[in-house]
This record gives C-alpha cells, structure tokens and sequence, in this order.
C-alpha cells in the first residue's frame, strides 16, 4: 500500500528515539540530524502547527534533542503534555509506588554488570542494550516488581522494561492533542517504531488518520516505513506537496 502525503488537513504526531533518531547504544548518545530537523521546521507551519513530538522520553529531553525547534509534545508516553509552544505542561500525578521500585531496580541494576537504571519523574526505565542476554530476567524482575502496584504497569520497548502511570499511553496524548486547536478537526497521522507507539496508531486510525510504522515487527499500521531516513524523505516530499497549495 503507498504511503500517502500529508495535505492541509492532516496534523502529525512524531515519536522520537527510532523514527526521528537512530537507536544508540545508550539513550543519552541519540541524536536528531539537523536534516530532519530542517524537514519539521518546514512542515510545521504547513500543518497550522498541527506537529506534536509524542514520545517516552521526558520533555525536557525532547526539547534538548530537538533544540532549536520548540513543538507540542508529550513526554513519558503521555505522563507530561505541553500542548502549545511555549505552554505549560499538564503532568499526571507521579504514581506512589514508583520510588520503591526505582531502589529495587537499581539494586537488579548493580548486581548484573551492563544494565541501566534510566529516572524519568513519572517512570523508570531498565535497559539491558548491552547485555540482551539478560532479557528473560529483566522482564520477570520487572513483571514482579510492579505486581500489586495499582499505580503502575509495565511495557516493554526495544532492549528496555518500563515502568510507568497506567492512564499515560500515547494514544491517550494524541486524543487530548486532538480535542485541542490547532489539532482539533484534522486527520491524524502518527509515525513511530516501537511496541510503545502502538497506543498511538490505534488512535489515530479511530479518528480517521494512520499510522507509519517504521522498521520490522507486526503492527496496527496501516504503512510502513523502512528508516527515520525514509521518514525524513517522506516529510520532504509532503512538503513539496504541501507548498504547491
């Protein structure tokens, strides 16, 4: 199926780490290549400004790693939201349990050489990139660490376990974007690689748009992408489009 453009009436969601920027080894080595930020730059005031970053990184991370564009954005899978450039951020409250578990994973954490403990405020992260040999262990300690924790539930991402509120999920952040202007009566479109992003493509299909799925794995996408680069190309694209009027 041939991915289709954006036009006038669409509005963008735009996960981060995997679609804009290629998986690091460790997050914090991530990096937006100023080409794909010259392409958002163009296709922002295309959209109205209907382009939001939706991703499970806090805002303060998504800001720095798109400096000097500012956006809409959710963080921490929806935890956080900023729904205007420059706006205040609406955050849920940060879960009871979570300082408890943050000890217990930073005890796993030191006991098995090669895995981190990332703190985000509203969840914690444990990524075992550097020892995927880890991974059945990671997942049970985790699945047993957040039993009972009303509070908090676990997902899975790439070569990472987090922890995080049960009411953020991004299709939760692209529906409160979605009843909000300059979002509100647009088609959405959400593009994203990850488990994480799934939310997010589900809601953008119930609202008349799609999602782009980019790289391998089964998907409720109705498109697929091979690459951020790809996405970068398509985004151009759109923009000669969208320029033409």
């Amino acid at each position: 199926m041939t991915l289709p453009l954006l036009t006038a009436r669409h509005c963008l969601f735009l996960d981060l780490d995997g679609t804009l920027a290629d998986i690091a080894p460790r997050p914090e080595l991530a990096r937006v290549e100023a080409a794909m930020k010259d392409e958002i730059a163009r296709l922002a005031p295309l959209l109205n400004g209907a382009l939001a970053i939706v991703s499970g990184r806090p805002l303060h991370e998504i800001d720095a790693m798109i400096a000097p564009l500012g956006l809409p954005a959710a963080g921490i899978h929806g935890a956080e939201r900023r729904p205007e450039k420059g706006g205040e951020a609406i955050s849920l409250a940060v879960p009871e349990e979570l300082g408890a578990l943050v000890l217990k994973l930073e005890d796993f954490a030191r006991a098995h050489e090669g895995l981190s403990v990332e703190k985000k405020g509203h969840a914690v992260a444990l990524h075992f990139r550097a020892r995927p040999d880890l991974e059945s262990a990671v997942h049970e300690m985790m699945e047993e660490a957040v039993s009972g924790t009303p509070g908090l539930t676990v997902m899975k991402g790439k070569m990472v376990m987090e922890a995080k509120p049960r009411a953020a999920t991004k299709g939760a952040a692209v529906e409160a974007f979605m009843a909000l202007a300059p979002f509100r009566g647009r088609v959405p479109v959400f593009a994203g690689d990850d488990v994480t992003d799934e939310d997010g493509f589900r809601a953008a299909a119930a609202q008349g748009g799609f999602g782009i799925k980019i790289g391998e794995g089964e998907s409720a996408a109705a498109h697929r992408i091979a690459s951020p680069e790809a996405l970068r190309q398509w985004m151009a694209n759109s923009i000669i489009e969208l320029e033409k009027g």
